[in-house]
């Protein structure tokens, strides 16, 4: 880590939780909560005000909610997005998908614990995506089947099968699968430092963002199946 704090910007509207995010964060050597938002407006004036490195967003909140939060924040056409990390529950995942493409880094479950919500909000500000595996199989593997397109020789699959190599597309599809970079270097025996090669190839050759947008990806060209 280095010597300068990670500057954490809370949104949650729930004070309870809000507060034990602000706990959770506080007690780490290497964070600072820079400020604190209960609604999606506040929650993007704060963020533009405080410029934070990383901001831990709730999905349901009034005024503006999380995910139109995000596409302020971080999405298309932003010139200097903000890291987000959706933080939400599976009654709400309908709405994780259009966060991941509203350009959140990543997201995980309410019921995570302390040390993997800490450690997540240092893989994103590392650089990386986050991804929690379990989610990523079965909410948007669930939501696949309605959000790609029916015909799976569409042009956008065409188009993405020209671009990577074999290799590089069974990467993608094991990184749409939710497998880390060491899992997908077991399943295709080779070393981490090669996947995290592959990754850097596909992102560049699709123009992709990040490893949210390579799965999102994924399922609307029809590269994964649905379940």
């Amino acid at each position: 880590m280095t010597d300068t704090p990670i500057r954490v910007l809370i949104c949650e509207d729930q004070e309870l939780v809000r507060t034990g995010y602000v706990t959770i964060f506080s007690a780490q050597p290497d964070m600072e909560v820079v400020g604190e938002a209960a609604d999606g407006r506040a929650a993007v004036e704060a963020a533009r005000r405080l410029r934070p490195d990383i901001v831990v967003m709730d999905i349901r909140m009034p005024v503006l909610d999380g995910i139109e939060a995000t596409r302020q924040l971080a999405g298309p056409g932003v010139a200097t997005p903000v890291k987000v990390l959706v933080v939400t529950t599976f009654n709400v995942d309908e709405y994780v998908y259009e966060a991941l493409r509203a350009g959140a880094a990543g997201f995980l479950l309410k019921d995570t614990r302390p040390a993997e919500l800490v450690n997540g909000v240092r893989t994103i500000v590392r650089g990386e995506s986050l991804l929690a595996p379990a989610v990523t199989r079965t909410l948007i593997g669930h939501y696949a089947g309605r959000l790609r397109p029916a015909d799976t020789a569409n042009p956008a699959r065409q188009e993405v099968v020209r671009a990577l190599t074999p290799r590089e597309l069974e990467v993608l599809v094991q990184i749409a699968a939710g497998l880390s970079n060491a899992e997908i270097a077991a399943e295709l025996s080779i070393t981490v430092e090669t996947v995290k090669t592959y990754v850097s190839r596909i992102l560049m050759k699709l123009d992709l963002r990040d490893r949210v947008q390579a799965v999102v990806l994924a399922y609307r060209v029809g590269l994964v199946s649905a379940g």
